[in-house]
């Protein structure tokens, strides 16, 4: 079978904010792969965590066609490899990350989006001018709000909105959450730390993106306004934006369109 390939544009920005000293954030792209992880356990190992979570992710962009099982292998793979790395340096002990990302994959013979997190890194999606966030944050506050006990306005500045219930850099480390669908010429996704969603609100970022047509131009403003607002924490944004289909080329098929791994509990970022 074969299906269209997206043209994109894609914009990167991070900045360690107006309180951190570090940045502790990583951002990478590779081919149609793109990830952010939101790095935790301090300077040294906070750095090394997101890092090897990001790098990690984006060799898949090396294979001529990926299946979502194969991000959710590979998130296991980078926790693997940043528990091996604290195991190896014991001042590392205790570091992990979020990530959250974007890839596109084979499903049934055909082109889709496939949307990945863990943690409270975000992916926004906007289509025809409106804008959803897809991703489901794993912490204390957002299970708050999906009870109706938080609104999200609420949740933004809730004392508890840094205590991650899933993170790499634990044994075990979680269900990785995926999401699939089919591209769309024209529609935009963000892919962020929780410092540029907890400085700005979804009407704002939906309002950047409308203004902002370039993805470049859209990430930079993101981030600037997200340090603007506050820049309380390291903000990172990637900007992916769908333009147009190039020429059909085979894709392998995927039969296991969604695959999750078990596991959860608490832990604060710093």
């Amino acid at each position: 079978m074969s299906a269209a390939h997206p043209v994109l544009s894609v914009g990167v920005v991070t900045d360690v904010g107006r309180v951190r000293a570090h940045n502790e954030d990583a951002a990478l792209t590779r081919g149609t792969v793109f990830v952010v992880a939101d790095g935790m356990g301090g300077h040294a190992a906070g750095e090394v965590a997101s890092r090897i979570a990001s790098e990690t992710l984006v060799e898949l962009a090396d294979r001529p066609a990926i299946q979502v099982r194969d991000l959710v292998a590979q998130v296991g793979e980078a926790n693997r490899r940043i528990l091996a790395s604290a195991a190896r340096h014991p001042e590392q002990t205790g570091m992990g990350t979020t990530v959250a990302g974007l890839a596109l994959v084979s499903v049934g013979g055909s082109r889709h989006w496939a949307v990945f997190n863990i943690g409270d890194s975000r992916v926004y999606r906007l289509l025809d001018g409106d804008l959803s966030q897809v991703t489901a944050d794993h912490s204390e506050v957002w299970e708050l709000v999906e009870r109706g006990l938080l609104t999200p306005e609420q949740a933004r500045v809730h004392p508890g909105r840094n205590v991650v219930t899933r993170s790499l850099g634990r044994d075990p480390m979680g269900v990785v959450d995926t999401w699939v669908f089919p591209p769309y010429p024209g529609e935009v996704f963000v892919i962020c730390s929780d410092g540029l969603s907890n400085e700005l609100t979804h009407e704002q970022i939906e309002a950047v993106l409308l203004e902002h047509p370039d993805a470049e131009a859209a990430a930079e403003a993101l981030v600037r306004r997200a340090v603007e607002a506050g820049g309380h924490d390291n903000v990172t944004a990637i900007v992916v934006a769908v333009q147009g289909q190039e020429s059909d080329s085979d894709v392998d098929e995927d039969t296991t369109p969604r695959q999750n791994v078990n596991g959860s509990s608490g832990e604060s970022r710093s």
